[in-house]
C-alpha cells in the first residue's frame, strides 16, 4: 500500500536527518489524515490506494500551480521549495501513462462508448477516469479528451 511507502519513508527521513523531505513527508501524511477524517462521516469510502493516489494527485496540482505563480512573481526560493515538495510527492504516485498511451486509451474508450462529439465528452472523461484514473493526470487527459472528439 502506498500509505504504507509514505509513512516507511517518514521514517527513513527521520533517521537520515533530511529535514526538507520529512517537511515535505509529513505534509502529504497531515493531507492524508484530514482526508481520513473528512470521509469518517461518508457512506461509501473508496479503496486506500485510490484515496492516497487522489489526495497526492491534487498536492502535486497545487504545487505546480504555486512554482509557475512564485516563478511569475520572481520568488525563485519559494519556488524551488515548492519544486522539492513536489519531487516528494511524485516519489509515491503511480506511474503515470505516457501521452501516446493517454491517446490510445482514449481512442479506446470513445469507440467503446460510441461517442460523437463534445456532447459526449463527459461520459468519455468519466470512462477514463474509471479505468486509467491512478495512472493520469485529469487536466492533460480532459484537453486530450476534448481535441480527440472535436477532430
Amino acid at each position: 500500500m502506498i500509505r504504507d511507502t509514505i509513512k516507511a519513508a517518514q521514517v527513513s527521513a527521520m533517521k537520515a536527518g533530511d529535514k526538507p523531505r520529512l517537511a515535505a513527508v509529513r505534509l502529504i501524511l497531515a493531507k492524508l489524515k484530514d482526508k481520513d477524517i473528512e470521509l469518517r462521516t461518508a457512506s461509501a469510502v473508496p479503496e486506500d490506494d485510490v484515496l492516497v493516489t487522489d489526495v497526492l494527485q491534487k498536492m502535486a496540482k497545487q504545487r505546480r500551480e504555486s512554482i509557475t505563480l512564485y516563478e511569475q512573481g520572481g520568488r525563485q526560493e519559494l519556488a524551488d521549495v515548492e519544486k522539492a515538495e513536489l519531487a516528494v510527492i511524485e516519489e509515491f504516485l503511480p506511474q503515470q501513462m505516457s501521452e501516446d498511451d493517454t491517446k490510445a486509451a482514449i481512442a479506446g474508450i470513445i469507440a467503446e462508448t460510441g461517442a460523437a462529439g463534445m456532447k459526449d465528452m463527459g461520459k468519455v472523461v468519466a470512462a477514463l477516469k474509471a479505468k486509467h484514473g491512478t495512472q493520469l493526470d485529469m487536466g492533460k487527459a480532459s484537453g486530450l479528451v476534448k481535441a480527440a472528439l472535436s477532430a
